[in-house]
């Protein structure tokens, strides 16, 4: 209606002005009037006529037209006086404000930059047309939303100078949800099934989070390809969606969404074959073809079997190899015969690699993880894996790998790898609580990228009643260019368990000083082997509860056991001695093939160990350990996580007995979950073979360890967080043995089961945890609730 009523006005203006003219005459000067903000240079600059043109009877009609055209003016007349042209113009007004109400879903910023985008922003002339393309526009936004109720209202105000104030009130209303979803003309699978395969549904618990019961046309169009792929993959070759309806609710709160559509019949595979330029013998590329002569038809099949065959030919250099997956359809069999047509291209080879982003890290840190090298022929699978190990140091947020031909050589392309660090330093605390403990502290300072030459140093201190030690280590993984690493250790500790409040431990405390010196060896590109020499001294000291003072009169009381502690039984076993010097040397080896070092989404961690005290040692024992850890995605970023940690120690030779303070303890994080840390596993009672009591229920560790957990991952619902935060719900088992007290028995493992967080914050990791114990007895001492947190410098 505003289109017509200004073509009319143009119209007008056009008979006016012709009647105004003479029949020609040639222009002596243009004036212009009524000009408020618009330069008279302006005007002259789209009037088609200068000054000495001669104008006739269509001249007015072609100056209105172009001045209209500016979008300027309202009104434009035009008079003769004499040979002078006047132009008389009254100027739309400029937009001197703009401002937005009652916009919530929306944030302003976005709303302003849709109109910039259609050139509606202050300082420019008021235009009404622009105004409803963009009230307009608002509200297809709010519609994809689920807005539809949507109001948008305009208030234009004059100001002086010939402005205007602009005034969008927006009333949002509710978000319109999905009620139904009709999938119509199915008969070879059940409605419910297809309506899983969606984006979209009628809601759910995490619906508020997820907005899957929200509709929008761009998830409908994925929707509609999800249904032809699900059913292209089961043979339906000739499936199609024929219509799809979307009807809204008169109060514009419920939507009801319909599709049609036609399944078609079902046809096999007959043929396979690999056409085109071979340039890898047929045979290897046939076993990559995951097809089955006779089993229905699949087009995920066939395009994951192309990709494959693609990755074979981008290892032996052809990094723009083509493979084009051709089938031919026989109606009357209902059969398809698939042709694989290869283009190799050219074979190409690796220029330069280009690295930028390491603002920290040095460039050789990341070029010695690269196994993809420089000159030599392109590999995808090297290039893959090279972005995996540098994955795997932890010293980047995002690794991005893109390829780039050079211009000017068709046989060469270079490497863009580009890096986003974070902060590799880290000051990691852990803190428990519980009601018999209190709140206990452990930190530890760390730098696993030190000055960015990727060697890692590491301050340890713990400043809870129960523990205090400092440690300093420091590795070079890269003592030789081969990958020989390089380390060493010192540490020393004082650890009085018997300031642990409730049934935690027996009442001991040791003095513990170490220095050792290790070497890792590269066996193959996820394993390694390890070999460590220590140098261990002990001072063993029983605390006596009457005065909390050591108690050196212990083995004055003969062979009446009950009248000792643990501690002081080993001391005595040990014909009085309470302090060891020992000579240990351990061997181990790693296996790392996880994807990233954090959250992982595939791959394994493994690690087993032998660590054994020498001859010419105070004491001779040996511990055994291995863990692993396994990633298994279930789908996209969720993920199935095991872990499972087995130890067992024993002593040997002269020694009759395994170390009293090197046994294993059980419970806390990392290890059983809702239980306390150190607080699971035989008592002093069993360890002395006396009847229970009050006064030594305490836990003293076993030779044996077992604990493990079952964790199932999930992304946040907040896709901002989805790289930096998994939720978890775990299952976690565990218990310490001693055979010597009582046979290994599985029913005595423990087990629990919560759920937590994990999140990558800008100040460091934090893990949070609430767990319930499913099977404790009343001698184990429960924590529900832990976390541990971590600050990154």
């Amino acid at each position: 209606m505003k289109q017509t009523s200004r073509l009319f006005v143009v119209v007008i203006a056009l008979l006016i002005s012709s009647v105004g003219f003479a029949a020609s005459f040639s222009i002596k000067d243009i004036r212009v009037e009524g000009l408020q903000r618009i330069s008279a240079g302006t005007v002259f600059s789209y009037i088609p006529y200068e000054v000495g043109d001669r104008v006739d009877q269509n001249a007015p009609a072609e100056i209105i037209r172009s001045l209209y055209g500016t979008g300027f003016f309202k009104d434009v007349q035009l008079e003769q006086d004499g040979n002078v042209l006047v132009v008389t113009v009254v100027e739309r007004p400029a937009i001197a404000s703009i401002t937005l109400e009652g916009n919530k879903d929306i944030d302003d910023e976005t709303i302003l930059e849709s109109m910039r985008s259609v050139g509606f922003v202050e300082g420019r002339v008021f235009n009404e047309l622009l105004l409803d393309r963009t009230k307009q526009g608002l509200k297809s936004a709010y519609f994809d939303r689920g807005k539809y109720s949507v109001q948008i209202d305009s208030v234009i105000t004059p100001l002086e100078r010939n402005r205007v104030a602009v005034d969008l009130l927006i009333r949002e209303g509710r978000t319109a949800t999905i009620e139904e979803i009709n999938i119509v003309g199915n008969t070879a699978f059940d409605e419910d099934d297809l309506q899983d395969e969606l984006s979209q549904s009628t809601g759910s618990i995490i619906s508020r989070f997820t907005k899957e019961d929200r509709y929008s046309r761009q998830k409908m169009t994925a929707d509609i390809e999800t249904l032809r792929s699900y059913y292209m993959d089961r043979g339906f070759i000739k499936f199609d969606v024929d219509s799809t309806q979307v009807n809204i609710s008169p109060e514009n709160e419920k939507v009801y969404l319909t599709m049609n559509i036609s399944e078609g019949d079902v046809y096999t595979l007959s043929d396979v074959q690999i056409a085109g330029k071979t340039i890898v013998e047929p045979q290897k590329l046939f076993p990559l073809i995951h097809l089955v002569r006779g089993e229905p038809f699949s087009r995920k099949l066939v395009v994951r079997s192309a990709e494959r065959l693609t990755s074979a030919l981008s290892d032996q250099g052809y990094a723009f190899a083509k493979v084009n997956p051709i089938p031919v359809i026989d109606e009357e069999n209902k059969t398809v015969a698939v042709t694989f047509y290869i283009e190799p291209g050219r074979r190409v080879y690796v220029r330069r690699i280009n690295i930028h982003g390491n603002t920290r890290s040095r460039d050789r840190v990341l070029r010695r993880e690269f196994r993809q090298m420089e000159s030599a022929w392109y590999s995808a699978e090297q290039v893959t894996r090279s972005k995996e190990r540098l994955l795997r140091l932890g010293y980047f947020d995002k690794v991005d790998i893109t390829t780039s031909p050079v211009p000017g050589a068709p046989d060469q392309i270079d490497i863009n790898v580009s890096v986003v660090e974070h902060r590799s330093g880290e000051l990691m605390s852990g803190v428990g609580y519980s009601q018999s403990g209190g709140v206990s502290l452990q930190a530890s300072i760390s730098e696993e990228n030190f000055f960015g030459t990727g060697k890692k140093v590491k301050l340890g201190f713990n400043t809870s009643d129960v523990t205090t030690y400092y440690e300093l280590s420091y590795t070079d993984p890269y003592f030789t260019m081969d990958g020989v690493s390089q380390g060493f250790t010192l540490r020393f500790s004082e650890t009085d368990l018997s300031n642990v409040s409730g049934s935690v431990t027996t009442d001991y405390a040791t003095d513990d000083g170490r220095i050792g010196i290790n070497f890792g060896f590269p066996i193959t590109e996820h394993d390694r082997f390890r070999v460590t020499a220590d140098i261990d001294y002990t001072k063993l000291k029983v605390i006596d509860p009457n005065d909390d003072g050591p108690d050196e009169d212990y083995c004055t009381t003969g062979d009446n056991t009950e009248d000792l502690n643990p501690a002081e039984d080993f001391i005595c076993g040990q014909d009085g001695q309470d302090d060891y010097l020992n000579y240990v040397v351990g061997f181990g080896w790693t296996h790392d093939s996880r994807n990233r070092a954090y959250f992982p989404t595939n791959g394994s961690q493994i690690s087993a160990g032998l660590s054994v005290s020498t001859p010419g040692s105070d004491l001779q024992y040996f511990t055994a350990n291995y863990s692993q850890k396994t990633y298994v995605p279930v789908w996209e970023d969720f993920v199935l996580a095991g872990r499972v940690n087995l130890a067992y120690g024993a002593a040997y030779g002269d020694s009759s007995e395994f170390p009293f303070y090197k046994r294993f303890y059980a419970g806390g994080p990392g290890s059983v979950r809702g239980f306390q840390a150190y607080s699971m596993g035989p008592t002093e009672c069993e360890y002395l073979d006396i009847p229970d009591d009050s006064s030594c229920s305490d836990a003293i560790g076993g030779t044996i360890s077992m604990t493990g957990s079952l964790e199932f991952w999930t992304p946040p619902p907040l896709a901002d967080l989805k790289d930096s935060m998994r939720l978890v719900g775990f299952v976690d088992f565990g218990n310490v043995f001693d055979p010597d007290i009582s046979d290994f028995d599985v029913g005595e493992l423990r087990y629990s089961a919560g759920v937590g967080m994990s999140w990558l914050s800008p100040v460091g990791l934090l893990n949070v945890s609430y767990a319930m114990p499913l099977n404790d007895t009343a001698t184990d001492e429960v924590e529900e609730f832990q976390f541990t947190f971590g600050t990154r410098f």
